[in-house]
């Protein structure tokens, strides 16, 4: 406070003295406000300006961590090549398999059947390639192998009951098996994943973590409920629907289906863990 303002506030009255000193006070109160808003907004940044370096060292060590994990992954998970003949024919009958229940739905039985033939040479052809050329083997088609045909026959099976030449009780049984395989196999890809276990990772067919092995019963089983499809797809070409040669054909497949399924739950080798081979120097 000056020395003019003082002399003011003596010479004042003691009216205007009160409301003079009420000036004074709430110019102090607003200025030391004033002070302590700057000391605290520059504390707030202060704490702010922290809090972002903080979060940016975090992000960093996150993406290193995920970096060191990849590595760690990709040491212990061979990738391997998915592009191979055996793998593009098995995703030739899982495009098909729509087609031909549409054909089957409109009633087109001899263009199914002629699908489903050449759908069943391309399942012979794609695991001989893979048998006798190695190059052309992968741990996908393992999976992907069985996966189109359960994924062909199930469509089969549903598109020819709807239309009446198919039991559905028989329909029922194939489909649950095939969906009780399927669970089984996806809970086994789950387990086989070394941590972090991850949906790209999951879902990444490069990845080779399991590789089954079929029954014979399941391969004896497969051949048989396509043999049944065909000759029920043959059957209102050739006009021999509700034949007692079909209801025997029917049976059999409700036997073999079982049979498989049974054959996966008591075999000990229809899969097995993969992992990358590392190569070990000898020393000299």
């Amino acid at each position: 406070m000056n020395q003019f303002t003082i002399l003011c506030f003596k010479q004042s009255t003691i009216s205007s003295r009160y409301w003079l000193e009420r000036c004074l006070r709430q110019y102090l109160v607003y200025h030391a406000r004033v002070y302590s808003n700057g000391i605290n907004n520059h504390k707030n940044y202060i704490v702010k300006k922290e809090n972002i370096s903080k979060k940016k060292a975090l992000r960093l060590q996150i993406l290193q961590d995920i970096k060191q994990t990849k590595r760690k992954v990709e040491v212990i998970i061979d990738k391997e090549n998915i592009w191979t003949v055996p793998n593009i024919l098995c995703m030739g009958r899982i495009v098909t398999s729509p087609y031909l229940s549409y054909l089957i739905l409109s009633q087109d039985y001899q263009i199914a059947l002629w699908l489903l033939i050449i759908a069943g040479f391309s399942d012979l052809a794609d695991g001989w390639i893979a048998r006798t050329w190695t190059s052309q083997a992968s741990k996908l088609g393992t999976f992907l192998d069985p996966a189109a045909d359960k994924l062909l026959v199930g469509t089969l099976f549903l598109s020819l009951a709807w239309v009446g030449l198919v039991p559905i009780p028989l329909t029922c049984l194939v489909i649950a098996r095939d969906v009780a395989l399927v669970s089984a196999v996806s809970y086994i890809r789950y387990q086989s994943l070394p941590p972090p276990k991850t949906l790209a990772r999951y879902f990444d067919p490069t990845y080779a973590t399991v590789q089954l092995a079929p029954t014979y019963i399941s391969k004896i089983n497969t051949a048989i409920q396509l043999s049944f499809v065909a000759g029920t797809l043959a059957a209102p070409i050739f006009h021999f629907v509700n034949h007692p040669a079909l209801e025997i054909f029917c049976y059999v497949t409700a036997v073999t289906t079982l049979a498989g399924g049974v054959s996966y739950l008591i075999s000990k080798n229809t899969y097995k863990f993969v992992r990358k081979k590392t190569s070990t120097k000898s020393s000299n």
